[in-house]
């Protein structure tokens, strides 16, 4: 065993589970370090604390001289927590978050010093906006950007600094961030579904989005991660065999939590709860060293944030327990990756979740209506779905073991399927009073009584409806969720928007009730989003022939399904909408793709890297063993040294073919990448590097793996599979 693999695995075995004080109860520290309501009645004056309220429920702009009290109460809470920084944290096209902290700590003329924070620095700060990626939006002499204040996401304090969430937008205006759009296509949803919603219930003047996100991950121990370059700089295994043992006994899954791993959820918690983090569920995944959390569902807005949040703590926490965290989709070949579904629904300020059966034909009519409408918009824009779940990494697990395909599809279930095929024969005009009352009661009454018995979950639909959501599983554990949740909102938004005009055209022009004006729209949307429809198993061959037919798309890699992002249909989508202009989804288009390229760059040198730095040199070490070895068989046995020195023999010439595949082939991904180098048109560089460079990777890593399994254990300087996966 190397020196280094050595002293990787015995620091390993000496990281012991640290101990964690858990609170008695978390209910009593939920929220302790958010500036929540119950912190803004206590430090924040009547007026000021009502501005903040109407903000955040009514979307009204708050005035700089209100600003200016609610910075002084901020500012006297987080004091007396202890803290003495403030940042406005905000979301880049990076993927990660951004800080930059600032002291509360100011001096006067007269020498003094003072702590200080006024509404103007709480409202306001001014980053750097040509060093984040900004898709040609800013140039580097350009530099001014903008951070605003979030009211809708409440500040909180981590460590002893005042994290205010903010937009962050370019000089000119333009979105930089993830969450300027998100909250545009909320704003979009809401206005869109209320007016919908108002055919069932006067009383709705609010529908919120509500997301529940999964996160999945891996914990692999920091000491053995620290001897893998591809872990540390790549955040996944670019080569190693795989385990005698992985996850084919089915025995990781569900089952008892390692010490080591339970203490440091225990410990994360624990700091989530402070948060206001209202993380609920842990367990097990499939694969060995794999778990998830999840928490309760809260509005998209907040949810996003906090699970940006959450992936910055995790990492934090990971290391007081001497663990590295990996997000990526697919850390390792072999066994399932890792996912981050988006559980999506709409609830009403009267407290309906639109997408819930209810226990009435009228309270069932409006669930169809909502769900039909977002069957119809997935249907129409299921290449924009696509796009907005397409990264390098997630290339590696979509359509693998637990993984949806590329192809977009929904899941509804056998029970809702022969709902939608009754409403589908409802005659066109008005109804008779018998089909209206056979419609309601047979057919619509029955929805709650049906979905207590609801058809399995099929784990391979990427769109599945679950009873009283829908969950987008395809969405990869390194995302950021307003991507996704930026385009289901805005095309739900849209739909609702157009089946409005829809009924409305029917009660007017056709003189209908409204009743018969619902049923005939939705009829017509049943027909036309058919074709999303699946209930079978994503994985098969046959499937991908059927979504062809139907007219689907499958784009199994990113460069391909991104092109979805700057389509005519797209431009108009979000302009109509006013969510992004063309030259914000164009500048992240040309984000993504720059972002594919450079992942597949960094991997491909990290890849030659090992290969000829690690890899080569210890097979010839091994060869030359095996070499001495025959050398001392022939001084020994003479001509009948073959007899003895056969196998040695045939270990050589492999070890021989193995070494030469991988120069070659590492020499052919060099020239590929330099080719590649040169292209100026973004489209064309990441398509380049898709389908040139990338496939290197496997031609490489194959003869490598097969050197780790010929080569000496005591020799092999990478830590292995089995040391990753099953060391606790």
């Amino acid at each position: 065993m190397s020196i280094l693999r050595f002293h990787a695995i015995k620091e390993s075995l000496n990281h012991k589970p640290i101990k964690v004080n858990e609170p008695a109860r978390r209910s009593e520290i939920f929220g302790e370090n958010v500036f929540n309501e119950q912190s803004m009645r206590q430090f924040l004056t009547k007026d000021s604390y009502k501005s903040v309220m109407s903000a955040v429920e009514h979307g009204t702009k708050i005035d700089r001289q209100m600003a200016d009290q609610i910075s002084t109460g901020m500012k006297e809470w987080a004091i007396s927590k202890g803290v003495t920084h403030y940042t406005h944290w905000f979301q880049p096209l990076t993927g990660a978050t951004a800080e930059k902290h600032d002291a509360f700590f100011e001096t006067m003329d007269d020498g003094h010093a003072v702590e200080k924070f006024a509404g103007g620095q709480l409202v306001q700060q001014e980053p750097d906006a040509s060093s984040f990626p900004n898709g040609g939006i800013r140039n580097t002499f350009e530099a001014r950007g903008y951070t605003a204040w979030d009211p809708t996401s409440p500040a909180f304090i981590y460590g002893t600094t005042l994290c205010i969430p903010t937009v962050f937008v370019s000089y000119t205006g333009e979105a930089l961030d993830y969450k300027t759009p998100l909250l545009r296509a909320l704003q979009s949803i809401d206005g869109a579904a209320t007016a919908v919603a108002k055919y069932f219930d006067k009383n709705v003047s609010k529908v919120t989005a509500s997301l529940g996100w999964e996160q999945e991950y891996f914990l692999v121990d920091s000491a053995l991660a620290a001897s893998r370059p591809d872990i540390a700089l790549a955040g996944r295994t670019l080569l190693g065999h795989s385990s005698a043992k992985g996850q084919q006994l089915d025995d990781h899954y569900f089952g008892s939590i390692p010490s080591r791993a339970l203490n440091y959820m225990r410990d994360l918690e624990t700091e989530c709860m402070l948060l206001g983090i209202p993380v609920k569920t842990r367990h097990n995944e499939v694969a060995p060293n794999q778990f998830e959390l999840a928490p309760i569902y809260e509005e998209s807005n907040l949810a996003v944030d906090h699970n940006s949040l959450l992936m910055d703590v995790m990492k934090k926490v990971a290391d007081r327990h001497n663990f590295v965290v990996l997000f990526h989709e697919k850390p390792f070949a072999g066994v399932n990756g890792s996912g981050k579904h988006n559980n999506w629904s709409l609830a009403t300020n009267t407290g309906v979740n639109l997408l819930g059966p209810g226990s009435t034909p009228m309270k069932n009519l409006q669930f169809l209506t909502f769900f039909i409408n977002t069957l119809k918009a997935v249907n129409d824009h299921e290449e924009l779905i696509r796009a907005s779940i397409a990264s390098a990494s997630n290339d590696h697990r979509l359509g693998a073991n637990e993984a949806p395909p590329a192809v977009i599809s929904a899941f509804i279930g056998e029970q809702l399927t022969a709902v939608l095929d009754e409403l589908e024969k409802v005659t066109n005009g008005k109804l008779s009073p018998q089909e209206k009352t056979d419609l309601k009661l047979n057919v619509v009454g029955k929805i709650p009584e049906i979905l207590l018995d609801n058809t399995d979950r099929n784990r391979t639909s990427p769109f599945a409806f679950t009873g009283n959501k829908f969950e987008f599983r395809a969405v990869g554990s390194t995302a950021n969720c307003a991507n996704p949740m930026t385009v289901l909102n805005a095309i739900v938004a849209n739909q609702l928007i157009d089946f409005k005009k829809s009924v409305d055209a029917l009660i007017k022009d056709e003189n209908m009730k409204k009743d018969d004006a619902i049923f005939n729209v939705l009829r017509e949307y049943i027909k036309d989003s058919k074709r999303i429809r699946f209930e079978g198993d994503g994985y098969g061959e046959a499937w991908e022939k059927e979504a062809k037919k139907r007219g689907l798309s499958n784009h199994k890699t990113a460069p391909v399904a991104l092109k979805a992002r700057v389509s005519k249909k797209t431009i108009a989508l979000f302009e109509g909408l006013g969510i992004m202009n063309k030259v914000e989804i164009e500048a992240r288009y040309e984000i993504e793709l720059e972002e594919y390229a450079k992942r597949i760059q960094i991997e491909g040198r990290i890849l030659g890297d090992i290969a000829r730095n690690h890899v080569i040199p210890t097979a010839i070490k091994y060869q030359n063993i095996l070499i001495e070895n025959v050398q001392g068989l022939k001084d020994i046995y003479g001509k009948d040294f073959k007899k003895f020195a056969g196998e040695q023999m045939v270990l050589i010439e492999e070890i021989s073919a193995h070494i030469a595949t991988i120069n070659s082939k590492i020499t052919a991904m060099i020239d590929a990448r330099k080719k590649a180098n040169k292209i100026t048109d973004v489209s064309k560089l990441a398509i380049a590097y898709c389908d040139d460079v990338k496939p290197y990777f496997d031609e490489i890593r194959h003869p490598c793996d097969k050197l780790e399994l010929l080569v000496d254990d005591e020799l092999w300087p990478l830590t292995k599979y089995r040391e990753l996966l099953f060391t606790k």
